[in-house]
């Protein structure tokens, strides 16, 4: 019994060791000097672990977003309410204040926020957008509006004229040319130098070093219907572009269907979006491994569905689950980040605690 005492004493000495050379590494790492130039931050609107697992075991183990070497859990409540929505969180992460449900780019009290991608612009990075929904929806929103609801996107794309974003590829062509104010913000764009897309082939032939791609005049259809590679094409051309700039870029990159396949409690929807989000992931990580001095942050907004993962077969492909909701949950989210300053997002952190984290690394 002594002896065994003694064994487990050592082995005890020996992890408390590891655990603590562990974190010591971790601090030097995030403490190293070494901060990135370039920040590509992508959401998975809607996507939690278990949609995450649920892609991960039908890709065989291959899913680009776990080759990330940093993971966090990630709080999404928001300023009145357990369960979020995307505006609120949508502006948590962008912003770095909680708010109200509903709200983009505004506290609580109505007061307008700045939002991480109009601090890169206004330091003299380049920056852009690629979501696979209306660019006036509420996630993207978040990054370039200030408005009591989300559903004022009239008023949101209006207010893509008070920035200087280089690059910004999605739907929602209509909020910008069928107004009820008859307003033709498609000349007001094409005035501020931006080249109007509307096709993808457009999209990958452009030489233009400012771009608005409104490639549908509402929301992009779902990948199983006919989007094709619209969300990976947008991410190289969006970072083709933006790379030119040597003081840096900010880029958001939002795969906005998982959401919708958990609201509809649709496994095969939320799969196929998901790994659609992955090839776009694939594209940051490429190119952050060649460039390095891109951090790579990948998270979701919330979980949608309160998805179980209650079925999978690594071998064949599949999986599936129950669902508790066809709403939000109030789960926490992962966080999968790399690159430089990639080991600052640690531990348990609030949705907040990722904007202060960008914007420190890019100091803003």
């Amino acid at each position: 019994m002594k002896k065994l005492i003694a064994i487990f004493s050592i082995l005890m000495v020996s992890v408390a060791f590891t655990a603590e050379a562990q974190n010591e590494i971790i601090e030097n790492t995030a403490n190293s000097g070494k901060l990135p130039k370039n920040i590509i931050f992508m959401i998975g609107d809607g996507m939690g672990l278990s949609e995450v697992y649920a892609a991960y075991t039908v890709s065989n183990q291959q899913l680009n977003i776990t080759h990330c070497d940093h993971v966090a859990l990630i709080t999404t409540y928001s300023e009145d309410n357990y369960i979020t929505d995307s505006g609120a969180s949508g502006t948590a992460l962008a912003c770095g204040t909680k708010t109200s449900n509903g709200s983009i780019g505004m506290d609580s009290h109505g007061k307008p926020l700045t939002s991480i991608l109009k601090l890169a612009e206004n330091k003299g990075l380049s920056t852009g957008m690629v979501t696979s929904c209306d660019i006036t929806h509420a996630t993207p929103a978040a990054f370039m509006a200030s408005v009591k609801s989300r559903k004022q996107r009239y008023d949101i794309a209006l207010q893509f004229l008070d920035t200087d974003i280089d690059v910004f590829v999605g739907g929602g062509m209509d909020n910008f040319n069928k107004r009820p104010d008859s307003l033709n913000l498609i000349d007001s764009l094409t005035a501020r130098g931006y080249e109007l897309i509307t096709s993808l082939n457009d999209l990958k032939v452009s030489q233009s070093p400012k771009i608005a791609g409104l490639l549908y005049p509402a929301h992009p259809p779902k990948v199983s219907e006919g989007r094709g590679n619209m969300l990976p094409i947008g991410v190289e051309k969006t970072i083709n572009v933006l790379s030119k700039n040597k003081e840096g870029f900010f880029l958001m990159v939002e795969g906005s269907q998982i959401d919708w396949g958990g609201h509809d409690n649709d496994i095969d929807y939320i799969l196929a979006e998901t790994l659609d989000f992955d090839k776009a992931v694939k594209i940051a990580l490429d190119f952050a491994r060649t460039n390095g001095e891109t951090l790579v942050v990948i998270t979701a907004d919330h979980e949608t569905g309160g998805m179980s993962n209650l079925e999978g077969n690594f071998e064949e492909g599949t999986a599936g689950g129950k669902f508790t909701t066809t709403d939000h949950s109030a789960v926490p989210v992962p966080l999968f980040a790399t690159g430089p300053g990639a080991a600052e997002f640690r531990g348990f952190i609030d949705n907040t605690d990722v904007f202060k984290i960008m914007r420190r690394l890019l100091e803003l």
